[in-house]
């Protein structure tokens, strides 16, 4: 079964983010594993990218995606053909970046496959866990042909 992990920086303070994630965990429990690591951040350090950048990239399995605002945007359906093309490749593990409030350090850019941007915008960090859990969801509805709304 395909792993989807969501390494990221930073924990999840507010019980509405919790339960949303939750739900999405619960939810895609059919589709693969679906594992969320957290990474302490550093918030106040003149290098925390740096410091966060090196207690990621040794979890980091399988193909890399980390969501960066110069990254590639995709549509729901071509982010479930991307995941689907990863599986089938044999791909065994997606592992999902997002970083803290300063961005991520350009050796974890660097290693991933694609490079994910959801927007031009910016997101708080703890509410884009759970659009990227709701874009994964629906990204295994879609590979799997099942209705989900629009």
């Amino acid at each position: 079964m395909l792993t989807i992990e969501i390494i990221a920086v930073g924990k999840i303070k507010e019980k509405f983010y919790k339960d949303a994630i939750d739900e999405y965990k619960k939810r895609l429990s059919r589709f693969c594993k679906f594992v969320i690591t957290e990474i302490p951040d550093f918030p106040d350090s003149d290098d925390s990218i740096t410091k966060e950048a090196q207690l990621i990239l040794p979890k980091i399995k399988g193909t890399c995606i980390p969501l960066c605002i110069e990254g590639k945007q995709l549509d729901s359906v071509e982010l479930a053909d991307y995941i689907k093309a990863e599986a089938i490749s044999g791909c065994s593990h997606i592992s999902f970046i997002i970083g803290g409030s300063n961005g991520l350090h350009n050796d974890i850019k660097n290693a991933g496959k694609l490079k994910l941007s959801f927007s031009k915008m910016t997101f708080p960090h703890q509410l884009m866990r759970v659009i990227l859990a709701e874009q994964i969801y629906r990204a295994f509805k879609i590979i799997n042909n099942e209705n989900y709304h629009k």
